[in-house]
This record gives structure tokens, sequence and C-alpha cells, in this order.
């Protein structure tokens, strides 16, 4: 719904594992998952990966990172469940026994906590996730990231690609800060003559559907062609690439009427969604005032939220039962604005990831099902959605898969002399792992 009112900042407990919730979770996340994914089978691939890796890690015998990709959305719940609940089951069919029960401390934007509610607040931290601030210095943040892995008992999971990145089949960006804190910790392991490898596990995670995956696109096709304001009679004429482009040649219109842009008959459907991209962003960073202060796409990004974020809860403030009637008036005026501000940051958020080519009728069906739930979100943000407003497509199979971990601890040597050659290396190394995960799985599975 529209922000009308500012709020006092959220407050978040300090992160720490409560035995109670965890026991409470046991009753209510079997309900929650079937809510998230439907009936689906989850699949663990390459299981000796993992269990190795938690083997180790539970007796102190190495420290991990797990680094899984984001594709979804929903990621964090899977693996939170799956680890808990899961993994020691699993394990057990194999007669593999764990110094105690699997865990993983999940690290997440603060901004989660902020539109996720309240049961998002009471929970994380109830279970141990540490929250962290993308665009400004947070050094308490950092300092539990570190003593969580240098001195905690779990490995710490986090997403490279920084946030969801609404593609499964490629790796479109890896942002460098889980490789930089790897090896920071893995010095600190070091100067603290703890003996133990630092190492970085890389979990890729994919969606297979079945007859009533297909029907549930066909539906949220039709959905959306009924949202552009097409007849489905008119449409169904038309072959199945063809009603997407229809679609998406709407939204196009749409949005670039909406930013005054001029196209040119040569220019593709793909370049025309980046040209909203990046006049979305600028819009907003205009809006702000903030145009011209450099930095990447995602780093301006990332500066547009955090400001709207703090102009609708506001930074340092408990409560406004001091603050005068007209400077509470102003605030919440700021916040509205800054509402509608985000919906430009939104479309761009997500758009930059949906500069993709319109999958064909012989593409497989996960592909198609991830293009028509992009769809419906790129018609959702030009509406002034959010993720909220997101269409998951209930998967048939869910399947995991653990990559060989990347000892940084054995590369601490090449960081000192050279820290941008190693990270850039281990970087690499990263999305290769993810490739090749992507290949495995779309070679054996359907």
């Amino acid at each position: 719904m529209p922000v009308i009112n500012a709020s006092p900042d959220v407050k978040v407990a300090e992160p720490r594992i409560s035995k109670l919730a965890v026991f409470i979770l046991s009753f209510l996340v079997n309900p929650y998952m079937l809510m998230l994914f439907g009936p689906a089978k989850i699949k663990l691939a390459d299981e000796k990966i993992l269990f190795d890796v938690f083997q180790r890690t539970l007796s102190r015998k190495s420290r991990c990172l797990i680094a899984f990709r984001h594709p979804d959305g929903r990621e964090p719940q899977l693996l939170t469940w799956f680890f808990l609940f899961r993994v020691k089951p699993l394990a057990a069919q194999s007669r593999i026994r764990f110094a105690r029960r699997p865990h993983a401390i999940f690290v997440y934007g603060y901004e989660v906590a902020r539109w996720g509610g309240w049961i998002a607040r009471a929970v994380m931290p109830k279970i141990g996730a540490i929250p962290i601030h993308h665009s400004k210095l947070d050094s308490k943040g950092m300092a539990r990231i570190y003593d969580s892995i240098v001195n905690g008992q779990y490995p710490l999971a986090l997403a490279p690609e920084g946030q969801v990145s609404y593609t499964t089949d490629t790796v479109p960006r890896l942002e460098t800060g889980t490789i930089r804190i790897g090896f920071q910790a893995a010095e600190q392991l070091k100067e603290n003559g703890k003996n133990c490898p630092l190492e970085i596990l890389p979990i890729s995670i994919h969606f297979r559907y079945g007859n009533p995956g297909k029907a549930a696109m066909e539906k949220l096709l039709r959905r959306i062609e009924k949202t552009c304001g097409f007849r489905i009679k008119e449409t169904s004429r038309y072959l199945f690439e063809d009603r997407l482009k229809k679609c998406l040649t709407y939204l196009l219109e749409i949005n670039e009427g909406r930013y005054n842009i001029k196209i040119y008959d040569s220019i593709s459907l793909e370049e025309r969604v980046e040209k909203v991209v990046n006049t979305a962003l600028e819009t907003a960073e205009r809006m702000l005032g903030i145009k011209g202060e450099g930095g990447d796409f995602f780093q301006r990004l990332y500066r547009v939220r955090h400001i709207c974020w703090d102009m609708i809860f506001i930074p340092e403030i408990n409560n406004f039962d001091k603050i005068a009637q007209v400077r509470r008036s102003v605030m919440d005026l700021k916040a509205g604005e800054a509402y509608y501000i985000a919906r430009h940051q939104e479309l761009a958020d997500f758009g930059w990831y949906f500069r993709k080519p319109v999958p064909d009728r012989d593409a497989a069906v996960h592909l198609k099902a991830e293009y028509v739930q992009n769809l419906w979100d790129f018609a959702n943000r030009t509406m002034g959605g959010a993720i909220s407003g997101r269409i998951n497509i209930p998967p048939r199979k869910i399947i995991i898969k653990p990559a060989p971990v990347i000892d940084l601890s054995a590369r601490l040597s090449h960081y000192k002399n050279d820290k941008r050659g190693a990270v850039n290396e281990a970087i690499a190394d990263l999305e290769k792992a993810y490739v090749k995960c992507i290949e495995e799985v779309n070679n054996t599975e359907n």
C-alpha cells in the first residue's frame, strides 16, 4: 500500500540462536514451505559435498561461507528449512553424524527488516540472522559477520549476487563482498592462531515444472494479457513468443511515454528495456536531488533505495511524542514522496535483470516459466509494485546443487601480494562453479 506516514526506525534484536524459536519453527515451517513452494519435491544433488562441509565446519576443522545463488527471492527460507530440518536426517541415511545440529547464519539487507514486517523482525534474529546495510558503512554489522565466521559454530550464508537476480540459467553479476569478507576472515583466523581453512561453498538452486506448472504459466500469461488490455480470444491465436513480445512491447510503450523516451525502429526490445531502466534510475536520482554523485549502476541504485527507506523509517527516532505537529507533517509528506520515488527505483532494479531475449516455443519449460514470471513482474513494477507483488509459478521439483569448495586460506599469499587480483580470480572461480552447476543440472534434470 502507498505510504502516507513516516515511522520511527525499526528495531532489530541482537542476533542469537534461540532453541525455543527453532522448536516452534519445527511445527510451523512445513505449512510455511507448502505455502511458498506448493508440494514440490526437493532434491539435494552431490550430497557428499554438503555433508562433508557441515562435518568439517560443525567440528570446527574449517570455517565456511555458503555462497548461494539468489535468482528467485525465496532461497534463504528454503535453505534455512533445509539446513535445520532436512540435512541431518538425509545424512543419517548415509550413516553420517554431525558434531551438532546443522544450521547456517544468514546475512540479510537491513531493508528486509523494514519491509518484512513484525514476523521477519521477530524470527530472523532468533535464528541468528545478521542484518547489514548495503549502501553505508556498517561497522557493527561487519563486526557481527567476522565474529560469526571466526568464532561462531555454524557456516555463514550470503548471496554473492547481492540481491535477487531473477534468472537461474545465467549469472548476471557477482559482487566482490563475499570474497573480500572471506579473505579478511581467513587473515583473522591465521592471526588468531586458528589452524583451519576458510572455505567458500557455492550452492546453486534450480526449479523444474510439470504439467501443473505449464497450466499455471498459461494462466499467468493470460493475466498479463488481460492487464495489458488485450482480449484473450485475439491473443490465443498467436505463437507463445509472439504473445510475450506483444505484452512486452505494450509495457515498453507505456514506460517510454511515461519517461519521454524516443525510440527508433532499429532498436531491439532488450535495448528498449535498458533505456527504460536507465531513465527510471535517473528520474529517481533527480527527484532526490542526488544526480551526478557517481558510482556504478548498483551503487546508485542502493543509494536511492537507502535514502528512500530513511525517509520512510526515520533513523535515530524511537517515537514522535516530542516532535512538533508541523515537523511531523513534513516527515509524512517526505515519506509519501519517498514511496513514489522508490517506484522508479523498483522498476530500474528489476528491469536491469530483465534485459533478456524473449524465449521461443522450443525453450525449456523452466526458462519459459521464469520469463512469464518476470514479464508479470515488469508489468507489476510498471504499475508501481515491488517484489511483494511477484507471482511465482509452483515448481514440481527444486534442485539444490552444491559445488566443490574454494579454499581461500590456500590463496592468502596471493591475496597479500595482490588483493585485487586474488579477489578477481576467486570471483571468476565462483562464477565458473555456478555455471558448471547450471550445465550439470540442465543435462540431468528435465
